[in-house]
């Protein structure tokens, strides 16, 4: 399937049973609410998925059931975050085998690679490959900045044709922009700042409070790329404060509470991750309960299935 590059693609979380097992029913639910709202794709096995804690069996049953599950109807990206160019080429080529729409790349996990063996280990996968890819550049959390003169470099493999931009630097969208034109499509990957680089021309947002809103979700991007700012805007403002649970070491409990609390998903989460308690979860819990009580209407045909997605 190739790609169209815009839109929301939910990183969607990974539903576990009691008895800690992948729980399927959960994550149809789920994902059935995200393609219900209009999300134009699906990540699966990043950091809100727990991929860290997957073992390789478990992200490539979770890759296949969902490739089957979505039939084609919008593409299904598979993270890789390894810490050897090996697994992640045998990762790459598993995931072509399986049917995924394309990948996205992460730096050399646990070594802090330089800028040189950062674009080795990306070339190497790209090569091995013919899926497309997406740049996952956050310096923030994995410490490794793919810099402009870097993806100068990547721009030479056509499989390379977006970056999910979590430098938290909104000016970089427009430094990107200028640099190289429409060569990268840009996706936001930071929820409390997606609003302001979707403005600034981000293509797309790679969303997690999308797992828990995917109708608000969708119309803030929409709203936006209609220039209908004031609409968007309304909604924004009324969101944020639960998009900032995006950006805290325990999103996923965060937002795999919000699921709960609007009804399409599960607490259930893989140790070392523990289920929240006591004041944190009172805390969290009147976040997403305030938001919930004063839902916004949402404008009309700002969310649910494209034409384009049923083409």
């Amino acid at each position: 399937m190739k790609i169209k590059w815009s839109g929301v693609f939910p990183a969607v979380t990974t539903k576990f049973t009691d008895d800690d097992q992948l729980d399927f029913n959960a994550f149809e639910k789920n994902i059935e609410a995200q393609l219900e709202a209009g999300a134009e794709g699906l990540i699966l096995g990043g950091s809100l998925g727990e991929a860290s804690v997957l073992t390789n069996e478990e992200k490539y049953e979770l890759l296949a059931h969902t490739v089957a599950f979505v039939a084609g109807k919008v593409p299904v990206l598979l993270n890789i975050a390894e810490s050897t160019t090996k697994a992640a080429i045998a990762t790459a080529k598993k995931a072509e085998e399986l049917g995924a729409s394309g990948l996205m790349l992460l730096p050399p996990m646990r070594y802090y690679a330089d800028q040189e063996e950062t674009l080795v280990f990306f070339k190497a996968i790209a090569e091995s490959t013919e899926l497309p890819i997406m740049i996952y550049n956050n310096p923030v959390d994995y410490k490794i900045e793919v810099t402009l003169d870097m993806f100068e470099e990547l721009a030479k493999y056509p499989n390379i044709q977006a970056v999910k931009e979590s430098t938290r630097d909104i000016s970089n969208v427009t430094r990107m922009i200028n640099r190289f034109g429409d060569r990268f499509k840009i996706f936001t990957g930071v929820d409390p700042l997606a609003m302001e680089s979707l403005v600034m021309g981000a293509h797309g947002w790679v969303a997690g409070l999308v797992d828990a809103f995917p109708r608000e979700t969708v119309a803030i991007f929409r709203l936006v790329k209609e220039n209908r700012i004031a609409e968007a805007l309304t909604i924004y403002r009324w969101f944020l404060p639960v998009l900032e649970l995006d950006i805290h070491p325990k999103l996923v409990q965060y937002i795999k509470l919000a699921e709960v609390a609007t009804g399409i998903g599960t607490e259930n989460v893989r140790a070392p991750r523990l289920a929240l308690k006591g004041e944190e979860r009172e805390r969290v819990l009147k976040t997403i309960n305030d938001a919930l009580a004063n839902r916004p209407e949402l404008p009309e045909n700002s969310w649910g299935v494209l034409e384009s997605q049923t083409a």
